[in-house]
């Protein structure tokens, strides 16, 4: 068995390796030490620790209270067992029995070795969750450790102890990384487990155009230009609403950059993702028409009430102004956080006067990804089960593991199966999405080539005036 000086030792070689000060190490050593004795004397043992830090040797006291009648063996003596020991012992005294740490068996040891890993993984724990819970929004770097069932685990390169993951909802549809891929995604948020803090990192949340950003724009890193608005389809297209304090820094051209350098390291980053920079106001009409960009927009009519903007553009703007599927004005309704009804301006004197301005379309309702439990083929009593957890969509279970199925009351481990088996049959799997992604790369390729060239010219217009150059996109029929 090693001696107290080696198990100092080992400890130093430990709190080196965890980044622990001496104090802590030493605490840690003493706890240790104590749950060793409890293994021995029983779970209300006292005892006094003290370590040489020199020579790395450490004593051991145990206390024992003297009393007439003993009740707890861990912490009392009987008078007449100490008086064996000394006379002079009274009841009330304190009788201190020195313990060699060659007395502990294996049994103590092990007890002890347990408490100091179990103390060593709750500072892991602590520490990440205090340096982790303040930078929600941060850019984080790492590798992919692995992929399972959709999801991304991710080896942080400053904590790579830290448990983090990129769940599939967050991740973009257009990319894939393999094991050991580097990989830059912002942190979303910090869950907490039964086993500790997990980081949830995304690459599909605006959160991770606006860090881009902030990494590559000295401006916004400096607070001098501020990002107001983001509006993004992920793997589509992104507009970001930007303003500076300092009205001699154009707010676009610093995101832009020389050339467009700056806009063209984060279009790199997302993989081609186009992205729109126009200047934030506070007017929500003036606000609306540089959203609507690269459109050059005739006439905006608000209705404050019911938040409605209604837009009138030319009819050579405006297949520019809906955008591939509607995504330009869709994009620039969320931007601006109103409705935007567009109209070109044959239209809009076709319908005259008695037109009203602000009714509901039924093209403004869109289809989301998500679909509800009751759409699967689920028994009744695992639907049941799975409701009244709270899982009611197919989000809601995509990132669930085996445990968390089992851990929900009412749920068989054939149910988990059951349910394990339709996750991955509707999961995506990697080589059917590489033959879509190249079928809709073929399918597309001349239209994506003309955007990206002019790309650049984009994020230049930033202004009602001058919209840039961007050639009018045909609209489907």
């Amino acid at each position: 068995m090693a001696n107290a000086g080696q198990i100092v030792a080992a400890l130093r070689d430990i709190g080196s390796t965890k980044d622990l000060s001496p104090d802590e190490v030493h605490d840690l050593l003493k706890d240790g030490i104590l749950a060793g004795l409890q293994r021995l004397h029983g779970p209300n043992v006292e005892a006094e620790i003290d370590i040489d830090e020199h020579t790395g040797e450490f004593d051991i006291v145990v206390l024992r209270r003297v009393v007439e009648e003993v009740e707890d063996p861990s912490s009392e003596v009987s008078l007449e067992r100490a008086r064996w020991d000394d006379p002079g012992f009274e009841v009330g005294d304190i009788m201190e029995i020195p313990v060699e740490f060659a007395q502990f068996g294996r049994n103590a040891v092990m007890a002890m070795k347990q408490r100091i890993v179990q103390r060593v993984r709750e500072g892991e724990r602590q520490r990440i969750r205090d340096e982790f819970v303040d930078r929600v929004g941060e850019l984080l770097s790492g590798e992919v450790q692995q992929t399972e069932r959709g999801k991304m685990v991710v080896m942080l390169n400053l904590a790579r102890d830290a448990d983090a993951i990129i769940p599939w909802k967050e991740q973009n549809p257009r990319e894939r990384f393999r094991q050991g891929d580097p990989i830059r995604a912002v942190l979303k948020k910090v869950d907490e487990t039964p086993k500790g803090p997990r980081l949830i990192l995304s690459r599909a949340d605006p959160l991770f155009v606006a860090a881009l950003f902030k990494l590559e724009v000295p401006e916004i890193y400096q607070g001098i230009v501020e990002i107001k608005r983001i509006a993004r389809e992920v793997g589509g297209r992104t507009k970001i609403a930007v303003s500076s304090r300092d009205e001699s820094i154009d707010p676009v051209g610093a995101c832009v950059g020389l050339k467009g350098s700056r806009v063209q390291a984060v279009v790199s980053e997302l993989g081609g993702e186009r992205i729109d920079i126009v200047p934030w106001h506070p007017e929500t009409e003036v606000f609306a028409r540089r959203a609507l960009a690269p459109a050059r927009v005739s006439r905006v009519v608000s209705n404050p009430e019911r938040q409605v903007i209604t837009a009138i553009v030319d009819e050579d703007q405006l297949s520019l102004a809906i955008g591939r599927n509607g995504q330009n004005v869709r994009l620039a309704s969320q931007l601006i956080g109103w409705q935007i009804d567009l109209y070109g301006s044959r239209e809009w004197l076709e319908k005259g006067p008695e037109f009203s301005l602000f009714g509901e379309r039924d093209e403004d309702q869109y289809e989301t990804a998500d679909f509800p439990l009751s759409e699967l083929e689920l028994e009744e009593s695992t639907l049941a089960a799975l409701n009244a957890a709270g899982y009611n969509t197919f989000l809601d279970i995509i990132d669930l593991e085996r445990q968390d199925f089992l851990r929900t009351e009412g749920l068989t481990e054939a149910d988990a199966d059951r349910l394990l088996g339709l996750i991955d049959q509707l999961t995506v799997v990697e080589g059917e999405a590489a033959v879509t992604d190249d079928d809709e790369d073929s399918d597309e390729e001349g239209v994506d080539d003309d955007e990206r060239d002019d790309e650049s010219e984009d994020e230049d217009s930033g202004s009602d005036d001058d919209p840039g150059d961007d050639e009018p996109e045909e609209p489907e029929d």
